[in-house]
């Protein structure tokens, strides 16, 4: 087996990372037929020494070949060639067809990743990632909006100045000051959402045929504001401490994106947090290859266990940084309220851009966001959804901890709204979405989050604890965890079944 890889060159002296040398060389050989369908690989070891490697680079490139479908994994058994002749777009392993998933999903699954699903009084939601409604500080906003009308009367229903209601934008300002980010009134753009700053930006930047570097997966908003801007997108592998830096590095270099989208922090959906040392990497790599950065401070306030990391924008020396952040995951989602904090060489496009998106964000709603902060109803409310959010998220670990099945796993995020599911070899996650939706159990399957067909698309789920209530918790994925229990024990009968 060892003798088929004698054909492989590796150039040290290359500026292609040597993993991306040996992925492209294995590539061209399952693709030529030289490595046939269902072979098993030799091991990393013997690879490495064969190669005159380190395992680390077999390693990186064997995980790259499999997120992209080359190869697969038997647990206890070793790695595989991928037959990609008969594992077409359309067919799972368990020999379902994923287009006929995908044409049952094609109309929740869009509503799923907005958090605007359809769900009956019975359904458990671990779909959405927004509050339940209950939650919403009707009675303070109420007060704070009368107290607007009162005082600025017909004013409060003007045209407001595309930059943003300033005395919003003083709050937001020291606001970002105590989360160590030194800005001005000046650098703060008021917007109608994170889902408008992300096309703003684009409408700002981005030309047909640029290309953009996301996480692979990533917030589905942000891959279809590339899409309709007509952009490249170049994923780049998410690891549990951040992307894959090699692969990064390397994408900058060779596709020379205007931006790179980010979530760095309970990151949407995976809720995975960047190390210290990807967040500073990032930014040298972002002033290396000149581009920007649109950091998406999804929910890195809720913090549960203490990472207390400081956001990309706080140490972001060169200006390479644009930081954006909505107060839907806290506040009302329908109001659609957030803000930018953007370099000052960048505020005229931006500024243009929000203009010719909506002219301005509602004035009416900026002026009583800005009376109920400034009256400290913020503060006494984030302070309440902290502890509603903490007490969900500690209840859905706990239960997880108990009653997974072997062969799942996860990584415990330590705060934000999501949980990572990744489901064993085989398992198909659109079957599971559709029997638990007949069980009246909602969540979001993985493949909605990624913009190209990795293997790993049709593979993992995101919970959110965000829209479910706390005592609705265990036995909602108690009952998920039954069903993931049927469908393996399904698929090993399967596997097992004599060829006749």
């Amino acid at each position: 087996m060892l003798e088929l890889f004698s054909s492989i060159t590796i150039d040290k002296d290359s500026e292609t990372p040597l993993y991306i040398q040996l992925y492209e060389n294995i590539k061209k050989m399952i693709e030529g037929n030289i490595l046939a369908p269902d072979m098993k690989l030799p091991s990393v070891r013997q690879l490495a020494s064969s190669l005159h490697v380190n395992q680390i680079t077999v390693v990186s490139a064997l995980k790259l070949l499999q997120k992209d479908g080359f190869i697969y994994t038997r647990p206890g058994s070793g790695t595989y060639v991928e037959d990609l002749m008969s594992l077409p777009e359309d067919k799972n392993r368990d020999g379902s067809s994923i287009v006929a998933d995908e044409l049952y999903l094609q109309d929740d699954l869009p509503m799923i990743a907005d958090g605007q699903i359809n769900v009956s009084s019975k359904t458990i939601n671990f779909a959405s990632a927004t509050p339940t409604p209950d939650l919403f500080p009707v009675e303070d906003f109420k007060a704070a909006l009368n107290e607007v009308l009162d005082r600025d009367k017909g004013t409060a229903f003007a045209y407001q100045d595309s930059h943003g209601y300033y005395p919003l934008r003083e709050c937001v300002a020291g606001m970002m000051q105590k989360a160590g980010i030194n800005c001005t009134p000046g650098n703060v753009q008021i917007i109608s959402g994170a889902q408008q700053g992300i096309d703003i930006i684009s409408k700002a930047f981005l030309r047909q045929g640029d290309s953009v570097v996301t996480e692979s997966p990533t917030y589905t908003g942000a891959i279809a504001v590339f899409r309709t801007r007509g952009a490249q997108i170049v994923d780049v592998e998410l690891d549990e401490d951040g992307p894959n830096m090699e692969l990064l590095e390397y994408s900058l270099k060779k596709f020379k994106p205007k931006l790179i989208y980010a979530i760095p922090s309970f990151h949407n959906p995976t809720g995975y947090t960047y190390s210290e040392s990807k967040r500073k990497e990032m930014l040298n790599l972002a002033e290396k290859y000149d581009c920007y950065i649109i950091e998406d401070d999804y929910v890195s306030d809720l913090d549960f266990e203490g990472k207390n990391l400081l956001p990309l924008k706080a140490r972001d020396k060169n200006n390479r940084v644009i930081f954006i952040k909505s107060f839907s995951k806290i506040f009302m989602p329908g109001l659609r309220l957030g803000f930018m904090i953007v370099p000052q060489d960048m505020r005229s496009n931006i500024l243009e851009a929000k203009h010719t998106t909506d002219i301005s964000t509602s004035g009416l709603i900026q002026r009583a966001f800005d009376t109920y902060i400034r009256k400290g109803y913020w503060d006494k409310h984030f302070k309440f959804m902290f502890d509603i959010y903490e007490e969900r998220y500690f209840k859905t670990i706990k239960v997880l901890d108990e009653c997974l099945p072997d062969g799942v796993h996860y990584t415990k995020p330590g705060g934000g709204l999501n949980i990572w599911l990744n489901m064993p070899y085989g398992f198909s996650v659109n079957s599971l979405f559709k029997q638990s939706a007949a069980n009246d159990i909602a969540f979001a399957p993985g493949s909605i989050f990624y913009s190209s067909n990795s293997s790993k698309r049709m593979n993992s789920l995101r919970l959110s604890f965000a829209s479910v209530y706390t005592d609705q918790i265990e036995p909602g994925i108690n009952s998920l965890c039954r069903m993931i229990r049927t469908q393996q024990e399904k698929n090993i009968s399967l596997r097992n079944m004599p060829i006749l």
